[in-house]
């Protein structure tokens, strides 16, 4: 690399390490306070929560279960109401979402799992479209402010400390932002490094638990994903590349097929348990990132025991906040930043459905722009933003469309996609045409459905669809 290249990525890199210090915090939750918490049952715990209060709850791996089924017992004994829980993707019962409970909670998901959705499609529960990177915006701006905050920590050590473990992403911004802040503390969450520090202090109130967190074992990949995780790990990923994936089959695939490759690194907001086969193959060394050398940067995990255990009071795993991890600034300044990201549906042109199935909302956001742009901009030239997806539903039909279903969102719009990959082969529509584009994506279409998009494409575009 060049000296000037080389001087104006240092440049970078020193303006976004300095930025993370931007916000003013309303309170600092690592600094001790002069008080110990309360430790009590579940049920004393959340006697906090009262009518008309918003209510935080942490996601993922750490969603703090004992404390959500203690909130709604406790809201029902009582007779309250209005009462809005705000949330990324979290995982267990929901059972506050659920219709017995339409008159008392309001589930607000960032990012919508699989425990909502029928919540969210009845009206009982709502979702903000929303960048996984802005999350903390919406309560360090005052958008929405926090009224009780449940969280899930690690055990507290001899300094009084706990860590968040499996699950930052936003939930330092909404505990620093908090007016009361619930802990249910875990023996079984472990401890990571990064921004999920907090001293037990700031605990109004706390459970001790013993408790499994939420348990995604491998699952066995079809003939078609192990293909298109053959496609993307030979063709797509290079020695030195930096990872991004999410969770599923797809990510998973490729990660599988990777096992030949050197000096990997890994800055992903989330990351799964294949990762830890790769690391202890030597595959993943991240030796070759230039901020976080020789270190995973992750913001929050959801996977098996192996990954939970591998990631305990690990050095090499960083968790930091989503803001800092999906910046775009901070991804393009990785390595030869490949990022791989699922879809619902893509279009002859190159949109990406990503968060709904026609009108009904499925998910969200997420971090796809996020690491699709980042990728994009890599300061050396070298960044792949991919785009998987098998070619047929579960039911037969093609999912690279003629026109994206009626309601459908656009997550991630036909200028931001460069790679789309299906069993069938890889499009690359950068700088193609409309009709180029529309030709490449027909050739790994399923052979089925090829036909009747190529007469699609002919009405859409007026021409027909050619590769020069």
């Amino acid at each position: 690399m060049a000296f000037n290249q080389l001087r104006s990525s240092a440049l970078k890199i020193n303006s976004i390490l300095a930025n993370r210090t931007f916000f003013t915090y309303s309170k600092s939750i690592s600094q001790p306070l002069e008080r110990d918490p309360a430790f009590v049952e579940a049920r004393k715990a959340v006697e906090c929560i009262k009518s008309g209060d918003t209510v935080f709850a942490q996601g993922a791996a750490a969603t703090p279960n004992v404390l959500l089924e203690a909130m709604t017992h406790h809201a029902k004994e009582n007779n309250l109401k209005d009462i809005k829980v705000i949330h990324m993707h979290t995982e267990g019962p929901a059972l506050y979402a659920q219709d017995d409970c339409k008159h008392i909670f309001r589930s607000i998901s960032t990012f919508m799992g699989g425990n909502v959705r029928k919540a969210v499609a009845e009206g009982r529960a709502d979702a903000i479209p929303i960048f996984l990177h802005e999350i903390p915006l919406l309560f360090r701006r005052g958008l929405i402010p926090v009224d009780v905050a449940l969280i899930h920590s690690s055990p507290i050590d001899n300094h009084g400390y706990g860590s968040l473990g499996t699950s930052v992403d936003c939930v330092r911004a909404a505990l620093e932002n908090s007016k009361y802040i619930v802990a249910q503390v875990n023996k079984q969450m472990p401890r990571t490094f990064g921004d999920g520090i907090i001293h037990k202090s700031h605990f109004d109130a706390a459970v001790n638990v013993d408790v499994p967190l939420p348990d995604h074992p491998h699952r066995n990949m079809s003939a078609q994903e192990e293909a298109i995780g053959k496609w993307i790990a030979e063709n797509l990923v290079d020695d030195g590349a930096t990872l991004q994936m999410g969770i599923g089959n797809i990510p998973d695939a490729v990660l599988a097929k990777l096992h030949n490759h050197k000096d990997l690194g890994i800055h992903s907001e989330m990351f799964a348990s294949g990762v830890v086969d790769l690391v202890n193959k030597g595959c993943v060394t991240n030796n070759k990132k230039v901020i976080h050398r020789g270190r995973i940067v992750g913001s929050f995990l959801v996977g098996s025991k192996q990954l939970y255990d591998f990631v305990d009071n690990n050095p090499f795993i960083e968790m930091l906040e989503i803001n800092y991890v999906n910046d775009t600034k901070v991804i393009c300044q990785n390595p030869k930043m490949t990022a791989i990201n699922s879809c619902i549906e893509v279009d002859l042109t190159g949109q990406v459905c990503s968060d709904s199935i026609g009108t009904r909302m499925y998910s969200g956001f997420g971090g796809q722009v996020d690491f699709i742009r980042g990728a994009a901009e890599g300061f050396d030239g070298k960044g792949k933003p991919i785009v998987a997806l098998m070619s047929v539903t579960n039911k037969g039909e093609s999912k690279i469309v003629p026109t994206l279903k009626v309601g459908a969102g656009v997550v991630t719009s036909r200028a931001h996609v460069h790679y789309v990959v299906t069993e069938f082969g890889i499009a690359s529509l950068f700088g193609k045409t409309l009709r180029q584009r529309a030709h490449a994506l027909i050739q790994i279409a399923h052979p089925d459905h090829r036909e009747a998009l190529e007469k699609s494409a002919f009405e859409r575009l007026k021409t027909m669809p050619t590769f020069d």
